[in-house]
């Protein structure tokens, strides 16, 4: 080995008496460069990072709309590399350290609207190229006033004991009985993905209950769904193709993506590779039992009666009379794993404010649901739901006049 070095650092001092050491190094070093970063913007995919950080029609990662909390209003910052507004003036250290531990650029601590937690689990490399990215990304002079927090909670010095409580700096650990594929997935699902922000449920401090992971949570006014094997309310009656495709067009034959999932996969998913896309299936797929939930109570008859009147004049023509939607076009709600949650929130917001398909490049048409808002009122929302989630094998509870009520409210604040 030292032998080579020699014969290296000779050949090196050589090619620079003869003026051609530029010539020797610089390409190699500019592909390698090149490399790093082509590498880091799929991470920023991998992470979403433009489905928070970019408003509609805005400049990329100048900041975005705001995220309604259940503690108060938080917008993503401008990330851009801007001396004056963005993170022109951190360091990779500073960067690192944020996505490590939650602490950025001066000790400035951040609240877990970020996912530190979960970024955490990513590898120094990963970091590093991510880094190397989003130092070439086009400054954008945008300033954000991100903390619009009432007091105190405005002041981050809280999350020093946030953090004492529910966070510590941890690396993914791969499981050594796992194939390389499974421990992939895990990888991205518990990483720079971070599924478990939206999909596990929260503690009244905001912070994630590991017993119910990927188990569905309330967030923004959507129920996201349970994202387990469960064959009732999770991904059970899915099979890892059906995984693939949902995550690479937003369709497959049991759903439609909308809502925040329909941006995720916009920005994020329909974006990654192949092979990654199989193996967070491979993962998905390995969650929890494939058994369902227990069975709700049989709904009340003269609800199911009128929810069935209701489902007939509304939403027969596109979902069928049965149930069974029309492929890519209309969803099918028999084995619907949405249709199936504890939480109907999800149902009630889009038969009230309606909702539009994703658009991709494997799924460009982007089917609309209208909004009923103005045509049912909350019982006859509440009774169809009821009908929906009781009919064709479905067992889901019932749905409540005020559970409609309350999402009405939400959506004309």
């Amino acid at each position: 080995m030292r032998t080579l070095a020699a014969a290296a650092a000779a050949a090196a001092a050589a090619a620079a008496a003869a003026g051609a050491a530029v010539l020797a190094i610089t390409p190699a070093l500019a592909a390698d460069q090149a490399d790093q970063i082509i590498r880091g913007q799929y991470q920023a995919v991998l992470g979403d990072c433009a489905g928070c950080h970019t408003r509609p029609g805005g400049k990329p990662l100048a900041g975005g709309l705001p995220l309604e909390t259940p503690f108060g209003a938080l917008v993503p910052p401008n990330i851009t590399p801007d001396h004056e507004t963005g993170i022109g003036n951190w360091s990779e250290a500073d960067f690192r350290n944020m996505m490590k531990t939650g602490v950025g650029h001066n000790g400035v601590r951040l609240y877990p609207a970020m996912p530190y937690p979960a970024y955490t689990r990513m590898n120094e490399q990963d970091i590093s190229d991510l880094w190397a990215y989003m130092t070439t990304v086009d400054p954008v002079s945008n300033k954000v006033e991100a903390n619009q927090l009432p007091f105190p909670l405005n002041i981050r010095l809280a999350m020093w004991g946030w953090n004492l409580l529910n966070f510590s700096e941890a690396s993914f650990q791969a499981d050594p009985s796992k194939s390389a594929e499974w421990n992939r997935g895990a990888y991205i699902v518990q990483g720079a993905g971070h599924c478990g922000t939206c999909h596990t449920p929260k503690s009244f401090l905001g912070a994630d209950q590991d017993s119910g992971f990927l188990q569905g949570a309330s967030l923004q006014g959507w129920f996201a769904p349970d994202i387990t094997n469960n064959a009732q309310s999770g991904l059970g009656q899915w099979s890892q193709e059906d995984v693939v495709a949902y995550l690479k067009t937003g369709v497959n034959a049991h759903s439609i993506a909308s809502g925040p999932m329909a941006e995720a996969i916009e920005n994020s998913t329909s974006k990654m590779t192949d092979p990654d896309l199989k193996a967070v299936a491979v993962y998905l797929k390995s969650l929890g039992p494939d058994t369902g939930n227990a069975q709700a109570p049989k709904p009340d008859e003269a609800r199911m009666v009128a929810g069935a009147a209701i489902y007939h004049d509304n939403c027969s023509a596109c979902h069928g009379g049965d149930g069974a939607g029309a492929g890519a076009l209309f969803p099918a709600l028999v084995g619907n794993s949405i249709v199936a949650q504890g939480n109907p929130e999800t149902l009630a917001r889009v038969v009230l404010a309606g909702s539009q398909a994703v658009h991709t490049a494997g799924a460009p048409t982007t089917p609309s649901m209208p909004s009923l808002a103005w045509r049912l009122k909350d019982q006859e929302i509440a009774d169809v739901l009821t009908y929906v989630r009781g009919s064709w094998g479905n067992s889901a509870p019932a749905v409540s006049s005020d559970d409609i009520a309350v999402v009405r409210k939400e959506l004309v604040q």
